[in-house]
């Protein structure tokens, strides 16, 4: 936290993982308030925990458990999507059953809007229908379907404005540009930072 603030920086939150145990959680909310974060956020489950849709149910659970010891030790607890859960199983999908599963009081969601176009799946409508659920946005563009690469943001084909607007109304208080195999990591930053910058919204 002191280099963070010697450079003027925050990190309001930071990708953990699925603990093992109590006590893992235990040492990760410690190191989360050492660093002065306000979130924990765990960005992927491994597959042997969800190949059921009873194994998601299990995770829903698990989420409100978690979340209550990070709210109990000051802390927030979300959880960040990719394209798997929006694999459709009957009338719903994974991302559904989170959703409606876990206590808002105690579990938030970090929306990756790339993989949700990746999936074909909507922004705009999970975040007018899950009012208050997401805090925390992550943006990376996507090309046309049906390829959907991940680029830059305004690089691609996403209506940014449309859905950072959208958010902020929703009271969402944190957007990430991120790219998860960028070429040059801070060239590819600047270019999102930048992407955004010229938005309107």
């Amino acid at each position: 936290q002191a280099s963070l603030v010697q450079h003027g920086l925050t990190a309001p939150s930071s990708h953990v993982a699925l603990p093992q145990d109590a006590a893992a959680w235990a040492r990760t909310l410690d190191d989360a308030r050492t660093a002065g974060h306000e979130w924990v956020v765990v960005p992927w489950v491994d597959a042997s925990l969800r190949r059921t849709p009873d194994d998601w149910r299990r995770l829903a659970e698990r989420m409100n458990r978690l979340g209550a010891r990070a709210q109990g030790a000051g802390l927030r607890f979300a959880y960040h999507n990719r394209d798997v859960e929006l694999v459709r199983s009957g009338d719903s999908t994974p991302f559904d059953v989170l959703l409606a599963q876990t206590d808002p009081a105690l579990v938030s969601f970090e929306m990756d809007v790339y993989w949700l176009a990746k999936a074909g799946a909507d922004p705009l409508a999970y975040l007018a229908g899950h009012a208050g659920r997401f805090p925390m946005l992550h943006l990376a563009d996507a090309t046309a379907a049906p390829e959907r690469r991940m680029v830059d943001v305004g690089k691609g084909t996403i209506d940014f404005a449309a859905v950072l607007r959208r958010a902020r109304e929703d009271g969402a208080r944190y957007a990430f540009v991120k790219h998860d195999e960028p070429a040059n990591p801070l060239a590819s930053a600047r270019a999102s930072y930048h992407g955004v910058e010229r938005l309107s919204y």
